[in-house]
C-alpha cells in the first residue's frame, strides 16, 4: 500500500472514529509501572504473572464525548473544526497549515561552555566520568546478538540484561547523551567512543538487512501488534531512533541518520499493515501500551527530511485517547502513569512546530497548566508511584516514591518548548525550579554512575532508602539512568535563545556561569555567577563580552528577573550606570556593544509556598525556598515549624554564618580493630562505627564548637585546644552535649541555664599522642568525657573521673582521649536554622541532600 492511499484509509477511519470505542490506560494499573513490570518479568511465580496481565487493558474511552465537550472549549469554535475527524483528515495535506512561529532559536550546545567551578559544571564533569567509563562491546551486546553475530565482552545487567524486555532503552540514551555531551565538551575520546557504538549498531542493522534495529527480536512487536503482554518495545525503539538522530544533529554523524530513515521505513510498513490487516483503530488500541516519544522523534524526523511518510507514522502515534482529554481542556489526568503521556505532549508540540495547528499549542499550553497548578511538588517535578495523583490532593501522596526522574527531565522539554514560542518568564521560571531541585541532586555529589529513579518528598525520607535506592554505574540503567545521562550531557541548552535579526537578540534565562560564543552578536559572552550563599542574600551576575576580530554588531540582551526576586534592593548597572529595572517576571532589556560590562544584583529571600492541596487541614503544610533553591530540613520525621505571631521570617528562620564551618568536629577513637566516633543517636551520645561521609551517621558525628567567650574565631580546629567550649549537635541546632554528673549517660539537648553544665575544656589528650585531646568537664576538674576499654560495638558514653573509674590508669588515659578532626559533614554555602516545636532544623537546598533524612514540607503554625 502507498503512502497516499494509507492517508486516505486514515482519513476514512478517522471519520467513523466517533462512534469507535478506544481504550485508554487511564487508571493506576501496576502493569503502567516500569518498576512493577519489571519485576513481574523477572519473578518465576507463573501464577502471578498470568493473573497480572488477565488485566492488560483497561477503561475504554470514546471520543464522542470530546466531542460533546469541545463547543464550551478552546476559543469557542464549532465542534466540527475541532474534531479529531478534522484534524486526520487534514493530514492528506499537512501544507495546508502554517507552519512556524515567531520562535526563539535555540543556542548549539557547542557555542556554550560551562566553568568547571559551578554546580552545572561540576555534574556535567561527573557524567562526562560516567560515559567514558562504559564500555562498547558490553553496551552493544544484545544488539549483536539479536543480529546473530558475535558478541565480545559481557552484557550489563539491571535494565539492560538479555532477559529483560525493555534492553536496548539506555544505549539509546547513551548514543543521544554522548551526542550532547560531545558537543558541550569536544571530548575526544567520547566522539571515538560514541561513533564506535553507531558504527555497531549499523553492522547489526546491516546484518539482519530489512532496517530493524533492536537489542530484541521483533517477535516482541509481534506481541504488541496482537495485544498480547510485551514490555514497551516502541519505548526502546524511539530511545534507539533519538539517540541516531542526535549523533546526526550534534555530531552531523551522517551514518546515523541513513540509520533512522532505514528503521523508520521498517516500523511505517508494520504500522501499515496492522492498519491494512485490522483498521486504524486497532493501531490506536495498541498504543495503551508505553510507545514514548515515537511521535516528537518522528516530528524531528519530518523536520530534516521532509518525508510525507515520517510526518504520517509521527500522526499515527499521538494518541487520541490521552490528547483527547486535553484538547476538550478536562483535567482529567488523574490515574495516567506521568512518563508515559508527557513525552506524547512532547511530541504535540513538535506537531505544533512542524504543522502550525494551533490546536497542539493549546493542549500544551492547557497541559501544562494543570500539571503546574494540581500536580507539581515544591521541586517542580510530578507522579507519585510513576502515576498522577487525584488533582490538588499532594499532601496525602508524600512518601519516598515522589517525582519520578523521568519526568522531571520531560517536564522541561515541555516548559522549554513554551517559552520558545511565547517568552513567557513563568515558563523559564519553571525550568529553573525544576533543574535546580528535581534534576540537579539526582546524583550522588561527584559519584560516577549513581543516581536515583525518585526523589522522595516524605517526612524523614532518604534518596538512599527509597524502594530502588541509588544505582550502580553497571547493574542498574532504569529508565531514570538513561534521562539522567542525556540531563547532564545539556545542561548548557537552556541558559541562551536568540532572536536573529538586523539587531539580534540574546534571551538570557538561566544565571549559569558559562561562555556563549554568540554568533549572531559576532561576540563572545561572558557569564560569571558568584555562588549563592545564606549569609548573602543576593543573586550577584556579572556580563562581560569581547567582540571577534574584525566585527562590530550591536545587539540587544535581554535579562530574565525571576518571579522569586524583589523590586526593592535589586539594581543592574551597564558600563556602571544605573539602569531602571522592570518588576519581577519580566525581562531586563539592554542594548549591548562588544567590551560592554554590566552587573546585576537581584535579592533573594526565604519564601514558603503551600502544597497543591486545598482541603483547609492541609494549609499549613508549606515548603520552604531561598530564591530557586527548595530548602530540605535535616529531620527523621519530625516536621513542625513554629513561625511566631509577628510575621517576620526572622522570627523563625536565620542564616547560617559561613565561618561556622571553622568549628565544625568529629571526635574519634581507636578500639580493637575499629574506628568509632562520638555520636549523636536520638539525643543520647554514644561512640558508633566510623560512617561513610553524606550519610545520617555522619551529621550524627559532628558537633559545632560554641565557644565560652561567643566572639571567637578560629581559622582551625587545632586553635581550640586550651579553649572552653559547649559541643552542639550538627543535626539539632541550637541542643548541645550535657552532662547529668558523674558515671551517668551524656545527652542532647536544650543548653540548662546553668551553661557550666554542658561546657568543656579541650585539653591535650591524656593518652600522651600527638593529635589527641580530651574533653574535661568545667564543673568537675578531672572528670572527662569517656567511652570504655576495648569495645567492638556502640557503646554509650558518660562522664567519667580517673578516681571513680575501675579500669587503669592506661585505660582510663585510652578512653578519654580522642583524635578531633575536622567534621565530617559541613556547612552548605546555604544553610539556615529553623525553630521547630520540640527541636529546630538545619536546612540546606534539597539538591546537596546525599544519603541523609529529610523533610522537604513542613506544618507550619504560629
Amino acid at each position: 500500500m502507498k503512502g497516499s492511499t494509507l492517508f486516505q484509509v486514515l482519513a476514512i477511519l478517522s471519520v467513523i472514529g466517533s462512534v469507535l470505542s478506544k481504550e485508554c490506560t487511564n487508571t493506576p494499573t501496576q502493569l503502567s509501572s516500569h518498576t512493577f513490570r519489571y519485576q513481574l518479568l523477572k519473578s518465576q511465580n507463573e501464577t502471578w504473572k498470568q493473573e497480572m496481565f488477565a488485566h492488560y487493558h483497561l477503561i475504554p474511552t470514546d471520543d464522542s464525548a470530546w466531542s460533546d465537550l469541545l463547543p464550551r472549549k478552546i476559543l469557542r469554535q464549532e465542534a466540527d473544526e475541532l474534531s479529531w475527524s478534522m484534524m486526520y483528515k487534514k493530514m492528506k495535506n499537512p501544507g495546508s497549515f502554517k507552519v512556524g512561529g515567531d520562535f526563539l532559536k535555540e543556542i548549539s550546545l557547542h557555542d556554550v561552555r560551562l566553568d568547571s567551578d559551578s554546580i552545572q559544571g561540576r555534574a556535567q564533569e561527573t557524567n562526562l566520568k560516567y560515559l567514558l567509563m562504559l564500555d562498547v562491546d558490553n553496551l552493544v551486546w544484545s544488539f549483536r546478538k539479536t543480529a546473530n553475530l558475535p558478541t565480545p565482552g559481557k552484557p550489563y545487567g539491571g535494565w539492560e540484561a538479555p532477559d529483560v524486555e525493555l534492553r536496548g532503552h539506555f544505549v539509546g540514551h547513551y548514543l543521544s547523551a554522548t551526542a550532547q555531551m560531545w558537543a558541550s565538551t569536544h571530548n575526544d575520546t567520547l566522539k571515538e567512543k560514541m561513533s564506535a557504538v553507531v558504527s555497531a549498531l549499523s553492522a547489526c542493522q546491516k546484518k539482519m538487512g530489512t532496517g530493524y534495529l533492536s537489542a530484541f527480536p521483533s517477535e516482541l512487536f509481534d506481541r504488541f501488534e496482537a495485544i498480547k503482554p510485551v514490555w514497551a518495545p516502541y519505548y526502546t525503539i524511539h530511545k534507539i531512533l533519538a539517540g541516531l538522530l542526535d549523533q546526526y544533529t550534534f555530531a552531523n554523524d551522517a551514518q546515523a541518520l541513513d540509520m533512522t530513515t532505514w528503521m523508520v521505513e521498517y516500523f511505517y510498513n508494520r504500522v501499515q499493515n496492522v492498519i491494512r490487516t485490522h483498521t486504524v483503530e486497532r493501531h490506536w488500541l495498541s498504543l495503551n501500551e508505553e510507545t514514548g516519544g515515537m511521535n516528537d522523534v518522528l516530528y524531528r524526523l519530518f523536520a530534516i527530511t521532509g518525508n510525507p511518510k515520517h510526518l504520517l507514522l509521527a500522526h499515527l502515534f499521538d494518541k487520541p485517547c490521552f490528547l483527547g482529554l486535553l484538547a476538550v481542556q478536562a483535567d482529567d489526568i488523574s490515574g495516567f502513569h506521568a512518563n508515559t503521556h508527557i513525552p506524547i505532549v512532547i511530541g504535540s508540540q513538535m506537531r505544533y512546530e512542524v504543522t502550525g495547528d494551533p490546536l497542539y499549542k493549546t493542549i500544551s499550553t492547557f497541559f501544562m497548566d494543570i500539571v503546574n497548578s494540581s500536580h507539581t511538588y515544591a521541586t517542580g517535578g510530578t507522579s507519585v508511584s510513576e502515576f498522577w495523583s487525584d488533582p490538588k490532593r499532594l499532601a496525602s501522596t508524600l512518601q519516598t516514591e515522589n517525582e519520578e526522574s523521568c519526568t522531571t527531565y520531560n517536564m522541561l522539554k515541555v516548559s522549554r518548548h513554551l517559552f520558545r514560542w511565547t517568552k513567557e518568564v513563568a515558563y523559564a521560571d519553571y525550568y529553573e525550579r525544576a533543574l535546580t531541585n528535581g534534576v540537579l541532586g539526582i546524583q550522588r555529589g561527584t559519584e560516577p554512575g549513581v543516581m536515583i529513579y525518585m526523589l522522595p518528598q516524605g517526612r524523614g525520607v532518604s534518596k538512599a532508602v527509597s524502594y530502588h535506592k541509588w544505582g550502580t554505574p553497571f547493574n542498574s540503567f532504569w529508565c531514570c539512568y538513561g534521562t539522567g545521562i542525556e540531563s547532564f550531557s545539556k545542561l548548557g541548552d537552556s541558559i541562551y535563545f536568540e532572536e536573529e535579526g538586523s539587531i539580534p537578540s540574546l534571551y538570557i534565562i538561566q544565571y549559569v556561569s558559562s561562555t556563549l560564543d554568540w554568533k549572531s552578536g559576532k561576540i563572545v559572552l561572558n557569564q560569571k555567577v558568584i555562588p549563592v550563599v545564606s549569609s548573602d542574600p543576593y543573586l550577584h551576575v556579572t556580563l562581560t563580552s569581547s567582540s571577534k576580530e574584525g566585527a562590530e554588531q550591536l545587539s540587544t540582551l535581554n535579562l530574565r528577573i525571576p518571579i522569586w526576586t524583589s523590586s526593592k534592593g535589586a539594581k543592574a548597572t551597564l558600563n556602571a550606570q544605573n539602569l531602571d529595572l522592570p518588576a519581577p517576571g519580566s525581562f531586563l532589556q539592554v542594548k549591548w556593544s562588544g567590551g560592554d560590562k554590566l552587573t546585576l544584583n537581584l535579592p533573594i529571600s526565604i519564601r514558603t509556598e503551600q502544597i497543591k492541596d486545598d482541603r483547609p487541614e492541609y494549609a499549613s503544610v508549606r515548603a520552604i525556598l531561598y530564591g530557586p533553591y527548595l530548602l530540605s530540613g535535616y529531620s527523621s520525621g519530625d516536621w513542625d515549624i513554629k513561625t511566631g505571631s509577628t510575621g517576620s521570617d526572622a522570627d523563625w528562620i536565620s542564616p547560617v554564618p559561613a565561618a561556622y564551618n571553622n568549628h565544625l568536629v568529629t571526635f574519634s577513637q581507636e578500639s580493637g580493630e575499629s574506628s568509632f566516633v562520638l555520636t549523636n543517636m536520638n539525643q543520647s551520645i554514644r561512640m558508633e562505627k566510623f560512617p561513610k561521609a553524606g550519610t545520617d551517621a555522619a551529621i550524627r558525628a559532628t558537633f559545632r564548637l560554641i565557644f565560652d567567650d561567643t566572639l571567637e574565631k578560629i581559622s582551625s580546629i587545632e586553635e581550640a585546644i586550651g579553649k572552653t567550649v559547649m559541643l552542639e549537635s550538627f543535626d539539632y541546632p541550637g541542643m548541645v552535649l550535657v552532662q547529668q554528673g558523674t558515671e551517668n549517660n551524656l545527652v542532647v539537648t536544650d543548653p540548662p541555664k546553668d551553661t557550666a553544665t554542658s561546657s568543656f575544656g579541650i585539653v591535650h589528650g591524656l593518652d600522651g599522642k600527638d593529635n589527641s585531646v580530651s574533653l574535661e568537664s568545667v564543673t568537675q576538674k578531672g572528670c572527662y568525657i569517656y567511652s570504655g576499654v576495648n569495645y567492638s560495638s556502640s557503646v554509650g558514653m558518660k562522664l567519667s573521673c580517673n578516681s571513680s573509674s575501675s579500669s587503669s590508669e592506661a585505660g582510663f588515659s585510652q578512653a578519654t582521649s580522642f583524635t578531633m578532626n575536622n567534621g565530617l559533614s559541613a556547612y552548605h554555602p546555604i544553610s539556615f536554622v529553623a525553630k521547630g516545636g520540640s527541636r529546630n532544623y538545619l536546612m540546606v537546598p534539597l539538591q546537596s541532600v546525599r544519603d541523609e533524612s529529610y523533610s522537604v514540607y513542613f506544618n507550619m503554625q504560629p
